[in-house]
């Protein structure tokens, strides 16, 4: 995308063409504006837009630039924090929604999927976040109780039910959700850009917005060759803002994080590995996840840059840890590699801002883009047509607040992704 192989490598090689679209040149009216063309983005279009809003999405470069076109595509329920840890968090009241928004999520995207019939090769199997060494089984017994205990569909497997279904006894056993699923994110992306602009929404590609002024009791949103005047301005570029909402990028430490995708597989080993085509991910504190995609390429990834010595290091990393997880797999080639950021925050939880008098947005989604970002894009859209009020969100208003150290801090993740993927497989 935008002539660079490594930011979307095989979704972009394998999604069904973006809707078309053109930048913004000239003046337009709405009642909402939308900077951001990612799933919040988008899913806050389609809604809003099937609520008869008039909207203008405008997005800097195209249809899932930023987070929602470069992840992995696992479509997982909750946050990283433990459920009984989020009412400590956030209050009762807030825990207790954000629970139930977020448990749910996976289920509206798929719903949208079928609704509006998108190509994203969507695969509600569940994900299964495998335990390495026994504090990595502790954690997710933790987890299976705690997610049980609410009625969640999860499951602990012990470590043979975890081999047969991974294909590699490297792990001690593992956590199957059967509320969550893979899709292809670009894909789906530009499935919600698709549905959105058959609903009504205009979208505009390759406008960044250069500033916003409030004129009256409306918003004059600006680009390099137009503007878009409207009541509500709703900011989602999350890990890939820039003004002139820089506070929210200054709350956010970025995380880098790439993929490397296999050729197809050969039939005997799509047989042994992930049979029942779950997305994986694992207890490490430098994470690894995999999974396949529709043609039987094996989708595997980690923390890590894929630029300067990051790139030789990180492939020869992902070559060695894949012959370990499956020896049989031999020397397998790569047909693709590419990486993005994820935008953490100090708790690892979502936050709600009001960032001037109706200019809203949710950031900070810590990895977990494609359920809390669609679910937040139609949460988003209730609260600037009146359906509900703040009083009524899963998130508390709060300020943006920087991050202390933030830039030394992404050079130490990007750096220290390195050593660890130098020293060896790591499992």
């Amino acid at each position: 995308m935008l002539n660079d192989p490594r930011s979307h490598g095989l979704w972009e090689m394998t999604a069904p063409a973006a809707p078309e679209t053109a930048s913004l040149s000239g003046t337009a009216e709405a009642d909402v504006v939308i900077v951001g063309g990612g799933f919040t983005g988008f899913s806050a279009a389609l809604h809003l837009a099937e609520r008869g809003t008039r909207v203008v999405l405008l997005e800097g470069a195209e249809i899932g630039y930023g987070g929602s076109g470069r992840n992995v595509g696992l479509v997982n329920a909750g946050m990283w924090v433990m459920p009984d840890e989020l009412p400590g968090v956030l209050g009762d009241l807030y825990g207790s929604r954000l629970l139930e928004l977020l448990g749910n999520a996976p289920r509206l995207v798929f719903d949208l999927v079928e609704k509006h019939a998108i190509d994203c090769e969507i695969n509600p199997a569940g994900t299964l976040h495998c335990a390495v060494g026994q504090s990595g089984l502790d954690e997710l017994k933790q987890r299976a109780e705690q997610w049980a205990r609410r009625g969640a569909p999860v499951r602990l497997l012990d470590a043979a039910e975890t081999a047969a279904k991974v294909g590699t006894e490297a792990y001690a056993g593992s956590l199957l959700d059967m509320r969550a699923g893979t899709i292809q994110p670009l894909a789906y992306v530009r499935g919600l850009a698709r549905a959105a602009m058959a609903a009504g929404a205009e979208v505009f590609t390759g406008s960044p917005v250069t500033g916003a002024e409030r004129t009256g009791k409306r918003w004059s949103v600006k680009t390099a060759h137009g503007s878009v005047t409207a009541d509500w301005v709703v900011v989602a570029t999350n890990a890939y803002t820039v003004s002139p909402w820089n506070e929210v990028r200054a709350e956010l430490v970025h995380l880098p994080y790439f993929n490397f995708a296999t050729v197809p597989l050969s039939a005997e080993m799509q047989a042994r590995i992930l049979p029942e085509r779950q997305g994986v991910w694992d207890t490490k504190e430098v994470l690894s996840s995999f999974r396949f995609d529709k043609r039987g390429r094996l989708v595997f990834g980690s923390v890590g840059a894929l630029r300067g010595s990051g790139t030789a290091v990180h492939k020869a990393w992902a070559r060695r840890a894949l012959k370990k997880l499956f020896p049989a797999i031999g020397d397998v080639a790569f047909e693709a590699e590419w990486y993005g950021k994820i935008g953490m925050t100090t708790d690892n939880l979502p936050r709600f801002h009001r960032l001037a008098e109706n200019v809203v947005g949710f950031s900070g989604y810590n990895g977990r883009g494609i359920a809390p970002g669609t679910v937040f894009g139609r949460t988003l859209a209730e609260l600037v047509s009146g359906a509900i009020t703040e009083m009524d969100l899963p998130l508390p208003v709060t300020d943006a607040e920087a991050q202390s150290f933030r830039t030394l801090r992404e050079g130490y993740y990007e750096l220290g992704a390195q050593v660890a993927h130098f020293a060896g497989a790591r499992l």
